[in-house]
């Protein structure tokens, strides 16, 4: 009877996904796939006059602002040689406060915009140091709370930050251990995360004269994430895997460490957000991801306006990413899998919703759906991951890319819009993405099977789901690639070196091919995870022949097959001295590797031309590899 079922949900399943298919299947431009959306980033004016995005401006990413009154643009900053970063954010006075990427010699430069006058003030020129922001609120709208290792590059003290004025105070110094600060709705700090690498610490003080005291403590297999406080009493919300399997979203007495409620919890997958309004002090909603997104509402109010976000944007998945003070305006997004979807100005009082920008020009009936899978690995573990098919009469023997994803841990393959998947449908190929062991969202149990088993276990179930495609007729054996980056990129070289017969051809873009190299010059303020990646990947001394025998910088020997290899010369844990070496090696074998590296900085035109061109470059590399010839 089992047996039945499976063989019924197989064919449901090739039947669902062959249910949009046409047989003149036309080839979509890379450009349409890859290309930057013209206006992206889009955030709401405390006050609900603006709306501000990032756009291109003399060839780099600069910000503009529209006036919600006339409906006006202005371009707000006009930098020609380095690019707004995406993170700027608004303060409750009416400025925003942005950073440039691409600055040399390391400097943080951050600036203060006026919205009236559209004149900007320097606020840090910091060399060598990275900047997070903690908060802002609304008694003391000019100022913000950020976090910064200019005193010592292992840590990040807290300092308040005067827009206005660019004055910078300390706030609170880091004893050397913290990893993560809260505040409060008034802008207080009270909660702290302090970890070893192996257990962590939540500490609590009652205010800013008394001193943090510990209340929870974990090891690094238990979790607990605080969100805000509550307002009532010294509780906070928070989400905690303790004591269960699945992470659960709670209500925690910061005066003993005492989960006091659930609030929300589901029996089949962590909980991974919470939708909470500092302004209203309010629960919304509680979001977690099965085969696909699911959120369960915690106010009627709130469920009241995705209610009419759907009656007006279908089956779209819907998110509120910002709002005014007052709540009467929203910015909306949406997605499918099958269209990057588009962003919307919302307006409660009128239930209008204006379309601002649309982040694809592609017809979705032109591409595929990313169905949900599953199917048993070795040992029993059940996996699951996505299945995209290509358009089309052919429904087996199809050529296949592999796409593990990036991580090893707290990452995941997601349903969703994803380019690249798209792209490679669009091209004829199918497309399988694990979510290997180790991947979050399943789970403690599910996510602790990943330790010590980045070249094991966690490779092993990429390989049954690539063996678990040909058994069902689905891939054709000898038209196999796989495809990954960072530590995707990793799996990629694992399988072509491991397992030399199963694929034609690898796509290695920005690949970790030295775990020592990865630990040992992983940046100072990692310090306090080394412990857990030691934990988790693997301890350089002890775990020393275990490291050596998985990394492939130590094995240029093995690979046979065709190597398509990027880097970007800009990514800090890309070592890009280990991959040159590699590459020679290759080449001094007579190994096939077509090797290129991106020097462009980000949010620049050279870096979009430079992603178009290297798409370009792997949709030939594959044609010549696993393209099934008519």
């Amino acid at each position: 009877m089992l047996r039945n079922l499976r063989v019924l949900s197989l064919f449901i399943l090739i039947a669902a996904l062959y249910s949009c298919q046409d047989n003149k299947v036309q080839e979509i431009p890379i450009v349409e796939f890859f290309k930057t959306p013209d206006k992206t980033n889009f955030k709401i004016s405390p006050d609900g006059k603006y709306i501000s995005y990032l756009k291109n401006y003399q060839l780099k990413q600069n910000l503009f602002i529209q006036s919600l009154v006339d409906g006006k643009e202005r371009v707000a900053t006009s930098f020609s040689d380095f690019a707004v970063r995406g993170d700027y954010s608004w303060t409750f006075d009416n400025q925003i406060v942005f950073s440039l990427d691409g600055t040399p010699h390391g400097v943080y430069l951050m600036f203060a915009l006026d919205v009236n006058t559209l004149q900007k003030r320097p606020l840090l020129s910091e060399e060598k140091v990275n900047v997070r922001m903690v908060g802002r609120n609304k008694l003391t709208p000019d100022i913000i709370t950020i976090s910064m290792n200019k005193r010592d590059s292992a840590n990040f003290d807290v300092y308040r930050l005067n827009v206005t004025n660019g004055e910078l105070k300390p706030y609170l110094v880091n004893p050397g251990n913290i990893t993560e600060w809260v505040m409060d709705a008034d802008g207080r700090i009270r909660l702290a995360k302090a970890s070893d690498g192996v257990d962590e610490t939540i500490l609590f003080r009652t205010n800013d004269n008394a001193p943090f005291k510990p209340i929870i403590k974990n090891n690094f297999r238990n979790s607990v994430k605080p969100i805000a406080f509550t307002g009532v009493k010294n509780y906070f919300y928070a989400l905690s895997n303790v004591g269960r399997d699945k992470t659960a979203f709670v209500e925690i007495n910061a005066e003993n460490g005492k989960e006091e409620r659930v609030i929300f919890s589901s029996n089949t997958s962590d909980i991974q957000r919470v939708d909470y309004s500092k302004s209203k002090r309010r629960l919304e909603l509680a979001a977690w991801e099965e085969a696909k997104p699911k959120k369960q509402f915690l106010n009627a109010d709130i469920k009241n306006i995705y209610d009419n976000l759907a009656k007006q944007l279908g089956e779209s998945e819907i998110n509120i990413t910002d709002r005014d003070t007052a709540e009467k305006k929203f910015i909306v997004t949406t997605y499918t899998d099958r269209s990057r979807g588009a962003v919307y100005l919302y307006e409660r009082s009128t239930d209008k919703l204006i379309k601002l920008t649309d982040n694809s020009d592609i017809n979705p009936d032109e591409l595929c759906a990313m169905q949900p899978i599953n199917y048993k690995a070795s040992d029993g573990l059940i996996i699951n991951g996505y299945l995209t098919l290509p358009l089309g009469d052919n429904k087996t023997n199809l050529p296949v890319v592999v796409m593990p994803h990036d991580g090893p841990f707290g990452m995941r393959n997601s349903w969703g819009y994803n380019s690249e998947v798209q792209f490679l449908a669009n091209r004829g190929y199918a497309v399988l993405q694990v979510n290997y062991r180790g991947s979050s969202g399943y789970g403690k149990a599910f996510y602790s099977a990943g330790f010590k088993e980045i070249g094991g276990k966690i490779q092993q179930d990429i390989t049954d789901g690539v063996n678990w495609l040909i058994a069902n007729k689905i891939a054709n054996p000898k038209k196999i690639a796989i495809y990954g980056r960072g530590f995707g990129g990793f799996s990629a070289l694992y399988g072509v070196s491991f397992h030399p017969h199963l694929y034609n051809c690898a796509v290695v873009q920005n690949g970790l091919i030295s775990f020592f190299t990865y630990i040992q010059t992983a940046p100072a303020y990692y310090k306090p995870f080394l412990q857990k990646m030691y934990a988790t990947i693997g301890d350089p001394e002890k775990d020393a022949a275990q490291l050596t025998a998985i990394s492939p910088a130590f094995h240029p020997e093995k690979p046979v097959v065709p190597l398509f290899i990027s880097q970007d010369a800009n990514d800090p844990r890309a070592n890009l001295d280990n991959m040159n070496h590699y590459v020679s090696k290759l080449q001094k074998r007579n190994v096939q590797v077509k090797y290129s590296v991106n020097k462009s900085e980000r949010g620049s035109v050279g870096n979009e031309k430079w992603r178009m061109q290297n798409n370009a470059d792997i949709e030939k590399f594959l044609d010549n590899n696993i393209r099934v010839k008519p």
